[in-house]
């Protein structure tokens, strides 16, 4: 029999206490079963005994009641409402034995509202309008009642059992949070009085009282009252006289001394802005009514003391409302007149409005960016607007230059640069030259400005500018390039495609790094470049020039083999050793071969050559700036330069700057400044990494050389059941009301782990009810029963499938189902310890047709060809993490057309994450990897999609 213990409500705001009970019985400690045991030791480790003796061991205590702390009350009734210890008896007197178990309402917590009714839904339909953008004539007769509310949910103050003060309120058959705050006091007396009635002509004293009010609880307005309510965030806003004050410190602890020298201090008061209403911060009202507007503004305590909570930090004062004497301040904060400059100048940073005798000091807005185009250079401007005052980039370099954060605006303002605008224009500055105050940048640093700019929201660019940066992207795609006449042999697809980007980059003048793994034959590449150049040369009269390629000193006769084999019709220079040919003697020669070290040696007759193209081989070899080779090679000149290498060029970022002084001098700016932009991180890396990606080709074995079948990608969409859809729609509304006032209040950034719990049970919810809710695993939802359907038909047709979720309590759903059914199948996610026997069974064991896989543990590192089915169960942010999943299946070795099909919810976050997808797809901030971090960079805006 479980214990019965009983729970005193004395601290009840309705006055109405009523008995809540822990189960029947009075035993000994060693009668309760080890569940009990555990509760009443967790609950007697947090609670205080009514005596408040000092705790002792538990066989030792004889407890009678125990009183629970308002600050545990939801912890510790949520625990025993969770193993079912919490129950209430309805009637203890009439029907003793009538006992109902109380359930935790996990929701966000419940509030006082005061509430004028009629409801505009509640008027008589002759009392309506008939131009639905007219709000309803006014009734006779009103009344003020309160009740408690969440998002669209209303209970009256007659529905709960009790209502405590600790912030709890119970109802018939569970318990949840109240956050009334100050306003508690009202529910007694609405309690005990019941509802007010008024004439309609009141209602405008009625809302100007109800803003007085110093613990005015939320209030809802019906249209018919012509009053709108307005809620926010307040902007806070501190004015400073001219007249400094004199203070002395506080006698010193030790010595009982004072300061010789007073401090000056300036005094300020505080207000908070609410659309325009400036309420003082000392002002006790709850709100603010503006009768002109029909405003009713309630105030949002917590954001005023975060502001508030602000100054100490930047030096001023805590707050002080009333003097020492009773009668009203004359301010409410003071600052240090040595530290104004810079105290004022970070709270406007942080959204304060802040006046120093009659000078606003204005917070910056966002940077507006404008590229224009001259003969070979851009020119970059900027300014930034300060509340509807602009300054332009030269006044903004020069207070950067002076080492401040404040310039002068031209209505006499000061304007506050932010924080971090010394950061954001470090690269901006530090690869460009200056001009007149402005930035420039030459022609081949358009990849570079363009991607500086990629993440600024206001960046505009001129035709010039977009037409070269469109040209350049358009290297991405690389369109195949057919062998030239007199080349010998057959290229593969990959190779005639680098041979067309190889053009691309030779017709726009611009030098580039052809970087695939080894072995992918990047010298049969350039051979058939240089076979097309010299029949392009001559079909255009222009005048004969030879081509040199520097290579490792091994591989010389491997350059001079090739080119027997594949481009006979290329006259070939061996310009090594001692017995090498006579320079005068090369301009006869289609192309020179020489190595890093002869050039070194060459290098005073080379510099006098033109060559037609400049070819380095392994050009990490001169990826140190510093060394003699690359000295060399940056003293020849060419038409057009290229570089090849086997090595990913992203593991060499820092050294960069080398390599592509070689191709396009210029690109990176100067050594210096770039390893002083590297240096500081920040994202530096990936601005690097985007500027030369289009100058850079790379494609690794694995992409060029599987042959694969034909791959067949297909977004299968499923409509939700009406019980699985009201569940999603309930959550999701909830979920919407709630970010909706928090991105309100504290911004996008504090509130992303608020966003990011929010889309996971959205997604969950679109799966499968049970992932959020366990009780309703065993319930069937959209997607499984369209899974089980395809699995049926596939694997009856003899065809083997992957099964990929990143839920692996879906899995486990999926599971119990497949059990049920029976169907043979393995399984595999981030615990498994026997990953390769599964893996054979699944691919060697006929019987094994389906493979049930988490796609964090099995998105790398797996071969399972023997699928030819996969099916995705939920999408994600990156559409690279659901490729590595299908491209188990679909590689080398899979000798079947392989389907990946992804499954869909509509009408949930699901699709709006597909939409999100399409809209954020870009390539990293990297060379050759994928970007992962669009849920890093969602907006307001997207959220509210996501949420739609």
């Amino acid at each position: 029999t479980p214990c019965r213990m009983q729970l005193d409500v004395t601290g009840s705001a309705t006055g109405r206490p009523r008995p809540i009970l822990i189960g029947p019985g009075e035993v000994e400690l060693a009668d309760l079963d080890p569940i009990e045991r555990d509760l009443l030791a967790r609950l007697l480790g947090a609670v205080g005994t009514a005596d408040g003796s000092m705790p002792q061991p538990l066989e030792r205590r004889t407890i009678s009641k125990l009183v629970i702390a308002p600050s545990a009350a939801a912890t510790h009734l949520a625990m025993l409402c969770e193993t079912g210890r919490l129950v209430i008896q309805p009637e203890p007197r009439r029907a003793p034995e009538e006992i109902v178990p109380l359930a935790w309402d996990n929701a966000r917590p419940w509030e006082l509202a005061f509430i004028v009714g009629p409801d505009d839904d509640e008027l008589p339909r002759s009392n309506r309008t008939l131009d639905d953008d007219e709000p309803p004539r006014r009734p006779s007769k009103a009344t003020l009642t309160a009740a408690l509310v969440r998002g669209s949910q209303r209970k009256g103050l007659d529905e709960p059992r009790v209502i405590l003060k600790s912030g709890i309120v119970v109802f018939a058959d569970r318990v949840a949070r109240l956050d009334a705050g100050e306003s508690a006091a009202w529910i007694d007396q609405f309690e005990r009085r019941g509802p007010i009635e008024l004439s309609a002509s009141q209602i405008d004293g009625l809302v100007e009282r109800l803003a007085l009010l110093a613990d005015v609880p939320r209030v809802v307005l019906p249209a018919w009252t012509g009053w709108q309510i307005e809620s926010g965030p307040p902007r806070p806003k501190l004015v400073l006289d001219d007249s400094p004050t004199v203070a002395t410190d506080e006698p010193e602890p030790e010595t009982g001394r004072r300061r010789a020298q007073p401090r000056v201090q300036l005094a300020g008061r505080i207000w908070f802005d609410y659309s325009g209403v400036l309420i003082a911060a000392d002002d006790p009202a709850g709100g603010a009514a503006d009768a002109d507007r029909k405003v009713f503004i309630r105030r949002d305590r917590v954001a005023e003391r975060d502001a508030l909570g602000m100054l100490p930090r930047y030096g001023f004062t805590p707050p002080r409302g009333m003097a020492v004497d009773g009668g009203e301040a004359d301010h409410h904060v003071e600052v240090a007149r040595g530290r104004l400059d810079g105290s004022v100048s970070q709270l406007a940073s942080v959204g304060w409005t802040v006046e120093v005798a009659g000078r606003r000091y204005r917070p910056a807005g966002s940077v507006a960016w404008n590229v224009t185009s001259g003969i070979d250079w851009f020119e970059l401007s900027a300014e930034i607007d300060f509340g509807g005052v602009r300054a332009d980039l030269p006044a903004l370099l020069e207070a950067l230059a002076s080492g401040g954060r404040s310039v002068e605006l031209s209505d006499g303002s000061v304007g506050i640069l932010p924080e971090s605008f010394a950061n954001e224009m470090a690269p901006f500055v530090a690869l460009a030259q200056k001009h007149d105050g402005r930035l420039r940048y030459g022609r081949i640093q358009v990849a570079l400005l363009d991607a500086l700019l990629a993440g600024q929201p206001q960046a505009h660019f001129d035709e010039a500018f977009e037409r070269l940066r469109d040209q350049l992207s358009a290297g991405g795609r690389p369109e195949a390039e057919q062998e030239p006449h007199g080349f010998e042999g057959t290229l593969r697809h990959y190779q005639r495609e680098g041979l067309g980007w190889l053009v691309f980059l030779e017709s726009l003048g611009l030098g580039g790094c052809l970087a695939d793994d080894m072995g992918l034959g990047k010298t049969i590449q350039v051979l058939a470049l240089l076979t097309r150049r010299k029949a392009m040369n001559a079909a255009a009269g222009l005048p004969h020039r030879p081509s040199l390629v520097i290579v490792p000193k091994s591989l010389v006769f491997n350059w001079i083999e090739e080119a027997k084999k594949f481009a006979p019709m290329l006259r070939v220079a061996n310009h090594t050793g001692n017995a090498r040919t006579e320079t005068g003697e090369l301009s006869e020669y289609d192309f020179v071969i020489t190595t890093y070290g002869t050039l070194r040696r060459d290098i005073i007759h080379h510099r006098e050559t033109e060559f037609d193209y400049v070819i380095l081989d392994e050009a990490q070899s001169i990826k140190n700036a510093a060394s003699q080779a690359a000295k060399a090679c940056r003293l020849l000149r060419a038409r057009h330069r290229l570089a090849l290498t086997g090595t990913p060029v992203e593991n060499h970022i820092g050294e960069l700057w080398s390599i592509f002084e070689f191709l396009n001098p210029g690109q990176l700016g100067s050594a210096a400044r770039l390893r002083k932009f590297l240096s500081d991180g920040r994202g530096s890396a990936d601005v690097v990494a985007r500027a030369v990606r289009p100058y850079l080709l790379r494609r690794t074995k694995s992409e060029v050389l599987s042959d694969l079948p034909e791959k067949t990608e297909q977004t299968l969409y499923v409509e939700l059941g009406e019980t699985q859809r009201k569940a999603y729609d309930e959550l999701r509304e909830h979920f919407r009301n709630e970010l909706t006032g928090r991105i309100g209040r504290f911004g996008i950034g504090r509130s992303r782990i608020a966003v990011l719990e929010a889309l996971l049970r959205l997604r969950q919810t679109a799966c499968h009810p049970g992932l959020v809710d366990h009780a309703r695993v065993d319930e069937s939802s959209a997607k499984l029963d369209t899974l089980l359907e395809q699995l049926e038909e596939v694997i009856d047709e003899g065809h083997k499938a992957i099964v990929f979720s990143q839920f692996t309590s879906f899995l486990s759903i999926l599971r119990r189902r497949l059990d049920a059914m029976p169907m043979t199948y393995e399984y595999l996610d981030g615990r498994t310890t026997d990953r390769q026997a599964r893996v054979t069974r699944f691919q060697e064991d006929e019987s094994c047709r389906l493979f049930l896989v988490s796609l964090k543990a099995g998105g790398q590192g797996l071969n399972l060809t023997a699928a030819d089915y996969i099916y995705i169960l939920d999408p994600w942010w990156n559409p690279a993490v659901e490729a590595q999943a299908v491209d188990r299946a679909h590689r080398i070795g899979q000798t079947r057309p392989v389907f990946a099909y992804r499954l869909i919810a509509r009408d949930t976050v699901e699709e709006k994450i597909l939409a999100l997808q399409d809209k954020k797809r870009e390539l990293a901030d990297s060379i050759v990897r994928a970007d992962a971090g669009v849920i890093g960079n969602l907006t307001p805006e997207d959220v509210e999609l996501l949420l739609s």
